[in-house]
């Protein structure tokens, strides 16, 4: 198992520290989860059912007709290497590590890339993974790129044969992947890419509105790779109750709007925290910050020291900072910050 923030109970268990005493900035999960109403009991009581209205509600707020629900954008990191042979792949670097281990435990051969040389050296991979925006670090991959590499002429074992169909193609590995996780993505849906073949977009419901818990997600791409993806990942991906909130999150616009707003906003603020404290940022989105610092496990311990749990990277050594909560946890961060780097 790979590490992963929001490892609150171990935290609090090395340190002595009762779990409800801890400020959790660990995860980049917004901290103003969309207030889910009480759930009707047949969502408990029956199977799941497509006809739900689940889809609908998803297509309107992703502006696109081919999705697939699936159980957390982790589902289909796992599930997606299986459904090729074995493919050179490149991933950003650094990124959600998960990326990387699942096309590794599958059997590819993958390769560890920063953005720039990821975007540069794309022709020599049949498979690329993005992240955008990138978990930790914030930069994106503009549509643009994206066309770009789609418009290089693929070589080696990955291209495509001429006499096979476009569609079995993709799905036999003779042709490009390229997927973008997009699960930071929705507090600025006008960047949201749109699918087309060979292109692989995955969205999360567990960032923006908070629900991580939920373990809800989707896939867009073409129809032959999501039917493939729904065989793989057989029927019921998402329970009862999970569809019905998120059906009603998505559908709820006015708070979108108004969340959208308020977390750039408080994302803002933690830069300005970061940076008065000597933590110049360095990347992030409207739900995190992220800084490169030479001391990083010191600084992690010493707010760990002090109840304040965040995510330490190793390579290149920093730290991830969520958004608190309110106005208290906002001075509380700044005022153990003022300790840890004195």
């Amino acid at each position: 198992m790979l590490e992963h923030g929001g490892r609150l109970a171990r935290a609090a268990a090395a340190h002595g520290i009762p779990r409800e005493q801890w400020l959790d900035l660990s995860t980049g999960i917004s901290p103003h989860a969309w207030p889910v109403p009480p759930v009707p009991a047949d969502a408990w009581h029956r199977l799941p059912e497509d006809e739900d209205g689940l889809l609908d509600a998803a297509r309107a707020y992703y502006g696109c007709e081919q999705l697939l629900p699936v159980a957390g954008t982790q589902a289909a990191i796992q599930a997606l290497p299986r459904l090729r042979p074995r493919s050179r792949v490149g991933v950003l670097a650094p990124g959600y590590a998960e990326h990387a281990h699942a096309w590794r435990e599958a059997g590819h051969d993958v390769a560890l890339l920063p953005m720039g040389e990821l975007l540069d050296r794309a022709d020599e991979f049949d498979v690329l993974v993005f992240i955008s925006p990138n978990n930790p670090t914030g930069e994106t991959v503009g549509a643009h790129f994206v066309g770009d590499i789609f418009s290089r002429k693929a070589t080696g074992p990955g291209a495509p044969r001429e006499k096979m169909s476009r569609a079995s193609a993709l799905l036999q590995g003779r042709q490009r992947w390229v997927i973008v996780d997009e699960a930071f993505g929705d507090t600025r849906p006008e960047t949201f890419l749109q699918p087309r073949h060979g292109l692989i977009l995955l969205r999360s419901i567990g960032k923006f509105f908070g629900l991580a818990g939920a373990r809800a997600g989707f896939v867009a791409a073409w129809p032959a790779l999501l039917d493939a993806l729904r065989e793989q990942l057989g029927p019921w991906t998402l329970t009862g109750p999970t569809r019905f909130a998120v059906t009603q999150a998505l559908r709820d616009t006015r708070w979108q709007e108004a969340m959208r707003a308020r977390l750039r906003e408080e994302s803002e603020q933690l830069a300005d925290v970061l940076s008065g404290a000597g933590l110049l940022p360095h990347g992030g989105t409207d739900l995190f910050q992220y800084t490169r610092h030479a001391d990083a496990a010191r600084i992690h311990e010493g707010l760990a020291q002090r109840g304040i749990l965040v995510r330490l990277f190793a390579e290149p050594a920093a730290l991830r900072f969520g958004l608190p909560p309110d106005d208290a946890g906002f001075a509380r961060l700044a005022a153990a910050l003022a300790e840890v780097m004195r």
